[in-house]
């Protein structure tokens, strides 16, 4: 089987339910509030192991009670995570406000995740024996630039969540096999406000980009040209929360099933991929929470078939 190791963020989200946000100065009342396991790093490599991946999380957590349930729940998934770092700052935090609508606002604290600036020798091994390197922007830069030299080196396919959108080093976005920001990201990154057009600046030169829009679906384009608007499932959102990490989860699962490592991703692999993927991510919005809302593979093949 295909290893995806996933370079990430673990982080403990703290959900509030709430009618609206509140205006600057308010104090308002909240309708409820959960701890739920998150950040994009550990969103990611859940959705991708509840639906049948070979799942390893390299990254980090502090040494305090949301650590140790971070490192339970991985177990719990069948994550590897014996490199997952301890370190000496708390573990990362989201502070997550969910409106009526489904709708949400986020601010990230980093914790531990902020302590990740390079790889063990170990994990630069893992990394280099996987068939794909998954990644988002809320590790330290010069990880991210670590983490796609050491799998450009081995052949490893490269997949980037450029969220949040951070100043990257000239030419970072152009050495990723596959970039997938959703619609404000890819105009943030391009200047473009157009989503085809930025798929298209993001793809050039032979890299995969897809564009997700929410319920209007994704542009899935490659090497300077749009394939298509992929099409959303429409249901009725309860929460947004972890969509776009259960879509990128579902999308890479989805091609390491039939991946043959040093080998190209075919348009027919990837709009494949897609539709798979835009299947998982709406049943997610369709239930509470990050890693509470993702799918099982069952789940999602009871809806393709």
């Amino acid at each position: 089987m295909n290893t995806i190791a996933v370079l990430g963020s673990a982080n403990m989200d703290l959900v509030v339910r709430q009618a609206r946000l509140p205006q600057p100065g308010e104090t308002m009342f909240g309708a409820g509030f959960t701890t739920v396991p998150g950040g994009k790093g550990l969103n990611q490599a859940v959705a991708a192991a509840r639906l049948g991946a070979d799942v390893t999380f390299l990254g980090a957590v502090g040494a305090d009670t949301y650590g140790t349930q971070l490192r339970a729940l991985l177990v719990s998934e069948g994550i590897r995570s014996t490199e997952l770092a301890s370190a000496d700052a708390p573990t990362g935090t989201a502070h997550i406000s969910v409106v009526d609508s489904g709708e949400n606002s986020i601010v990230v604290v980093s914790g531990a995740n902020a302590t990740v600036m390079t790889l063990s020798v170990e994990q630069r091994a893992i990394v280099a024996d996987s068939a794909f390197l998954v990644l988002q922007c809320e590790l330290p830069v010069p990880v991210l630039v670590e983490g796609i030299r050491v799998a450009r080196a081995a052949g490893v396919f490269t997949v980037l969540t450029p969220a949040p959108v951070v100043p990257l080093p000239a030419g970072f976005l152009a050495s990723v096999d596959l970039v997938v920001p959703n619609q404000g990201e890819a105009a943030e990154l391009t200047g473009e406000s157009d989503p085809v057009r930025a798929a298209e600046v993001l793809s050039a030169g032979q890299t995969w980009a897809i564009v997700t829009l929410g319920s209007e679906g994704s542009v899935v384009a490659y090497d300077g040209d749009a394939l298509g608007l992929a099409p959303a499932r429409p249901v009725t959102a309860v929460d947004t929360t972890a969509a776009g990490d259960t879509f990128v989860g579902a999308l890479v699962a989805r091609l390491a099933a039939g991946y043959v490592r040093g080998t190209a991703v075919t348009p027919d692999d990837m709009i494949e991929a897609v539709r798979y993927a835009t299947v998982a991510s709406s049943i997610a919005v369709t239930r509470a929470g990050a890693t509470t809302s993702m799918p099982t593979s069952a789940e999602v093949e009871a809806i393709l078939s």
